[in-house]
Formats: structure tokens, sequence, C-alpha cells
């Protein structure tokens, strides 16, 4: 298994950016996929998840209206859009799956929201 994030970078209070995770390895299809975020000094957090079947999300409170997350079964990838980003959405973000029997992880990709 293996995933594989791109599309961070520095956005400026109240900008936009689109993450990405592509998958091999395994089944895309049939697996949930999460977003997970780690700000400097915290723990790992999750941001969100997308079902297999109908590609449903579902948000932490924190980014609940400004993050969507979707997939693209034919290209085995998920997706986070990031909309009116705050200072406080810095963080390294991670792509994870449970999948197979275990927990897996991307190398992450860090965003950072500043001016």
């Amino acid at each position: 298994v293996q995933l594989v994030e791109s599309g961070g970078g520095l956005v400026q209070p109240g900008g936009s950016l689109r993450l990405s995770c592509a998958a091999s390895g395994f089944t895309f299809s049939r697996y949930g996929m999460s977003w997970y975020r780690q700000a400097p000094g915290k723990e790992r957090e999750l941001v969100a998840v997308v079902t297999n079947v109908g590609g449903r999300g579902n948000y932490a409170e924190s980014v609940k209206g400004r993050f969507t997350i979707s997939r693209d079964n034919d290209k085995n990838t998920v997706y986070l859009q990031m909309n009116s980003l705050k200072p406080e959405d810095t963080a390294v973000y991670y792509c994870s799956t449970y999948a197979l029997g275990s927990r897996y992880w991307g190398q992450g990709t860090q965003v950072t929201v500043s001016s």
C-alpha cells in the first residue's frame, strides 16, 4: 500500500488549497479514505473521512463548511478542498486508510496559513 500526498504550500488567510492523495497497492474503491493533520506540539487529529460507497464525507467540527473531501475511484485519488483557510489550519496533512487489516499513512504534506 502506498499513499502519496501533494498540493500543500503557503497560503494567506482566507485562501484555498486542494490536497491530493494518490493511492496504490490495494483496491481503492473498496475502502474509506481519511485526511488527518498534525500541528506542531499537538496530537494528530482526524479532519475528514469519505466512504467507499457513495463518497459521503464526514468532517471535524473545526473544518465543517470550509473543507470538502472527495474521491475519484477511476484515478485512485482522494482530495481535500480547503477554503477560507485560517492560521490554525497550519499543520502537516496526512492521507490515511485502514485496508487489508492495517492502518496506512502517507508521508504528509505541509500546509502553512500565514500572511
